[in-house]
């Protein structure tokens, strides 16, 4: 589980024999062999681990989910360490995994995005998102889009800043929200 609170942003280094890299210069944290890392939102575990960088392995399915694919060796991604319980919850639940991706169609401060239709039940004004890894709340929410306000420091501790119209973001929908569509649908088919 993650909060949503990034903790930093962190350049891609590219990928060397099947593990995708990331520079930890600047970020002093302890990282061990299986550690959970949110990066750009997605869980991935860390499958090396040395002084200058940690490495992952990202199989196909987190490709066709994420913008993960879309990483060039500079971009800089959005990086949180996972959970415990007794951490304060700042952010929002945040699995990792990953809903959507969305294309950006205003850029911040007020980041509008695509929402694609077999989502748009989960996405409520003033409700929980979570874009690229970074807790946020719904601040508008129109016909095939949702809005996100963003603060600058938001912007500043992040990579929604660098967000151009076209790029595209990855999306977790509110955990809570999922399951109580989840159940409705299957209750109505029940009940019909």
């Amino acid at each position: 589980m993650f909060s949503g609170i990034v903790a930093t942003t962190l350049p891609y280094l590219g990928e060397q024999d099947s593990k995708h890299r990331f520079s930890t210069a600047s970020w002093p944290v302890r990282i061990e062999v299986g550690s959970s890392i949110a990066v750009n939102g997605v869980c991935l575990t860390a499958v090396e681990v040395q002084p200058e960088y940690f490495a992952v392995e990202i199989v196909s399915e987190t490709f066709s989910r994420s913008n993960l694919g879309d990483l060039v060796p500079g971009d800089l991604v959005n990086v949180e360490q996972s959970i415990s319980l007794g951490t304060l919850l700042d952010g929002n639940l945040v699995q990792g995994h990953v809903d959507s991706t969305a294309e950006v169609l205003a850029e911040p401060p007020s980041l509008r995005l695509s929402l694609p239709a077999s989502f748009e039940s989960l996405v409520v004004e003033k409700g929980a998102v979570t874009i690229n890894g970074v807790a946020l709340t719904v601040s508008a929410l129109g016909e095939a889009y949702f809005e996100v306000a963003l603060i600058p420091e938001t912007l500043r501790r992040t990579n929604l800043g660098t967000l151009k119209v076209g790029s595209r973001v990855n999306v977790e929908f509110d955990l809570i929200g999922k399951y109580l569509a989840r159940m409705i649908d299957l209750r109505s088919r029940a009940f019909g």
